[in-house]
C-alpha cells in the first residue's frame, strides 16, 4: 500500500512516519502532485500556524490538489483546522472541505493551549473501530473546530468541540494520533484499512 504524507513546511512529519513504521508501513513524504495523486492513502499532518501553512500550500497549488483527492485523506491537528473553511488564527481562509469555523479557546480558568491527554467520546465511523468511548488521546492546540454535522468525535476543554470530522473520503482528527499511545496507533491502523 502506498501512503503519502503531504509535505508543506508544517512540523511533526517525523513522528507520523515513526508511528506508521510501527504498523509496517513505509510512507513517502512529498509535495509532488503525481506522488500524492497515485497514493492509496494520504495523510495531511501539521503543527504550526494556519496562515503561513495556507500560503505554502497555495504557492505549490497543493490547496486545490487536496480538495480534489478521491482516496481516503486523514488530517491531523493543524491538518484538521486547515480542512475547515476559516480559522480565527490570523483571520485565515482555509481549504473549505468542512464548512466549519476554527475558533480560539477563550478561558480565564484553563490554560490555553490545551496540552496533554483528554478523552474522546460520541465516536462514530470505522475510524474509531476498537477504540473505546472516552479513550484518551494527546492534544496540543489553542484553536478548535466547532461542532457540526461533520463531527464524528467530541472532546470537552473550555467548551465542547470536534475532536474528529468526516465528510466523504476526508477524515480529520484534532489530537496527535502519533503521540496517543495504543488508541492513536489503532486509529492509524483503522485509517490504513479504510
Amino acid at each position: 500500500m502506498k501512503v503519502a504524507i503531504i509535505k508543506y513546511n508544517a512540523g511533526n512529519t517525523q513522528s507520523v512516519i515513526y508511528a506508521l513504521n510501527r504498523l509496517g508501513c513505509e510512507p513517502i513524504v512529498s509535495d509532488d502532485k503525481e506522488i500524492i495523486l497515485s497514493a492509496d492513502k494520504v495523510i495531511f499532518p501539521g503543527v504550526g500556524e494556519a496562515s503561513t501553512a495556507m500560503e505554502y500550500l497555495k504557492e505549490r497549488n497543493l490547496d486545490k490538489l487536496i480538495t480534489e483527492l478521491k482516496q481516503p485523506v486523514l488530517g491531523i491537528c493543524l491538518g484538521l483546522q486547515l480542512m475547515c473553511s476559516h480559522s480565527e488564527e490570523n483571520n485565515t481562509k482555509c481549504l473549505g472541505i468542512f464548512d466549519i469555523k476554527v475558533k480560539k479557546f477563550e478561558s480565564d480558568f484553563l490554560k490555553v493551549p490545551q496540552m496533554g491527554w483528554n478523552n474522546v467520546y460520541d465516536l462514530k465511523t470505522t475510524l474509531f473501530d476498537n477504540i473505546k468511548e472516552k479513550d484518551y488521546m494527546y492534544f496540543v492546540h489553542s484553536y478548535y473546530a466547532e461542532l457540526s454535522d461533520f463531527t464524528v468525535a467530541k472532546t470537552s476543554y473550555v467548551n465542547e468541540f470536534s475532536s474528529s470530522l468526516q465528510k466523504d473520503n476526508f477524515y480529520a482528527v484534532q489530537f496527535h494520533t502519533e503521540k496517543s499511545a495504543t488508541a492513536g496507533s489503532q486509529l492509524l491502523e483503522n485509517f490504513l484499512k479504510l
